[in-house]
């Protein structure tokens, strides 16, 4: 059966079910233990019982483990089934602790994520090309993720994205220039425009004064959502025209700066939960997304301070 305690004794396969460190995984047991256990404690305690508080049946899964099965869930997205035998409990059992811990995963993934303090004055030195855009920017893109399809014809209809052709749900993420998560906005239907999204999603009135945002061509006009008008996206070909050559510079420019969030969001979807079709009839979505960044971003600040030691 899989258990921490049998996985733990080797680091190098342990982060291959669960895509996290030895060290990375323990630093967010620290961190989601206290909640787990208050959360148990409000289980026990709003109900009319018979027996004392920890009398009958006991878990077969310490919270180290239910956290772990959470994680290789995420990671592997192994079906309830499989799951179940390789931790050696029920499928129904795996239910309840992915229920369990998955919002404590998603509410620690939020605690990682800090949008940019443009006090610090730890700024890039920018392209020349890039005189117009901000100096201190979270870069913006969304991704898709396939869904199983609604037998409503209708609902079918309001997840069909033209451009994946395919029923998705899509997800924003921004972050920073460093490429570390600062922001995911709740998930919506696949065929919602990404400046649509933005806009829904708030995230522009939220940055701290002096800090831009950043977007592909999906984003042309952020700059009109921006309070500060402190947008940028990258230029349009003209209709009709060939593109000019100094659009051609500036974009080449640009897409450099911007190139870190494709690379988070490659991070994020090398977690097969949000890479495999959706089993869970979207529900919980926002939930998982967070809950992945918040690994990406810990494990991301892992490596760091390794190679700066």
């Amino acid at each position: 059966m899989l258990r921490y305690g049998q996985l733990s004794r080797h680091p190098k396969v342990f982060k291959h079910p669960t895509g996290l460190g030895l060290d990375t995984f323990e630093e967010l047991v620290q961190a989601v233990l206290p909640a787990l256990g208050q959360a148990e404690q409000r289980r026990l305690s709003g109900r009319q019982r018979q027996r004392a508080i920890g009398a009958g049946r006991q878990f077969a899964l310490s919270a180290r483990d239910q956290i772990l099965l959470t994680v290789v869930w995420l990671r592997q997205y192994p079906t309830h089934e499989v799951l179940a035998y390789l931790f050696g409990v029920s499928d129904s059992t795996v239910s309840r602790v992915i229920g369990r811990v998955l919002p404590l995963l998603e509410r620690a993934g939020r605690d990682t994520m800090r949008l940019p303090d443009p006090g610090k004055k730890q700024r890039r030195a920018l392209d020349a090309l890039l005189a117009d855009v901000p100096e201190v920017a979270v870069i913006i893109d969304s991704f898709e993720q396939r869904v199983q399809r609604p037998r409503d014809r209708q609902a079918a209809d309001g997840l069909y994205s033209g451009k994946k052709k395919q029923h998705t749900l899509k997800s924003q993420v921004a972050v920073d220039e460093e490429g570390r998560i600062v922001d995911v906005a709740g998930s919506v239907r696949g065929p919602t425009a990404d400046i649509a999204l933005l806009d829904q999603s708030g995230l522009l009135e939220r940055l701290p004064p002096g800090v831009g945002g950043m977007g592909d061509l999906g984003y042309v006009g952020i700059d009109q959502l921006h309070p500060q008008g402190l947008g940028a996206a990258p230029r349009k070909k003209p209709r009709g025209q060939p593109r000019p050559p100094e659009d051609i510079a500036y974009n080449t420019a640009f897409s450099r700066r911007r190139i870190v969030v494709e690379h988070s969001i490659g991070r994020l979807r090398r977690f097969q939960a949000l890479s495999q079709a959706d089993r869970n009839h979207r529900r919980g979505h926002t939930a998982r997304v967070r809950a992945v960044s918040g690994l990406v971003n810990r494990q991301r600040d892992r490596q760091r301070q390794r190679r700066a030691a």
